[in-house]
C-alpha cells in the first residue's frame, strides 16, 4: 500500500466517525476502550487472583453491553431524526432518505463491532481462567 492509500483510509474512518455523530460514537469508543482495559487487566491478574479476574471479567462484560446498547440507541435516535427530516420535506428524494439511513446505522455498526471485539477478548479470558 502506498502512503496516500493509507492516509485516505484514515480520513475515511475519521469521516465515518464524525458522520455517525460525535457524541454517541465517542461514548461507544469510550466503552470499547474501557472493556479492553478490563480485559487486559484481567489477563494481568489471571495468575495471581482468580476471584479478582472474575470480577474484572464481569466489568468487561458490562462495558461491552454498554457499547452495544449505546450503538443501538444512537441508531434509533438517528432514525427518528431522519424521519423528522423526511416529514418536514414532504416528498424527499430517495437518495436523501438512503443517506439518512446510512448515517443512522453507523452507530449501530460501531457498537456491534465493539461488542464483538470485546466478546472475543472475554471468551479468550474465560478460556485462560479455567
Amino acid at each position: 500500500m502506498t502512503l496516500l492509500t493509507i492516509l485516505n483510509q484514515q480520513f475515511l474512518v475519521a469521516n465515518l466517525f464524525y458522520e455517525g455523530g460525535p457524541l454517541f460514537m465517542s461514548l461507544i469508543l469510550l466503552a470499547l476502550l474501557t472493556s479492553l482495559f478490563f480485559i487486559i487487566k484481567g489477563f494481568i491478574s489471571l495468575k495471581s487472583n482468580k476471584e479478582q479476574t472474575f470480577k474484572i471479567l464481569k466489568l468487561a462484560i458490562d462495558a461491552s453491553l454498554l457499547a452495544l446498547v449505546l450503538g443501538f440507541l444512537g441508531s434509533v435516535l438517528g432514525l427518528i431524526q431522519a424521519f423528522d427530516s423526511v416529514e418536514a420535506m414532504g416528498n424527499p428524494d430517495p437518495s436523501i432518505f438512503a443517506g439518512g439511513l446510512k448515517i443512522s446505522l453507523l452507530t449501530a455498526t460501531f457498537g456491534l463491532f465493539s461488542f464483538v471485539v470485546t466478546r472475543i477478548g472475554i471468551f479468550i479470558l474465560r478460556l485462560a481462567n479455567k
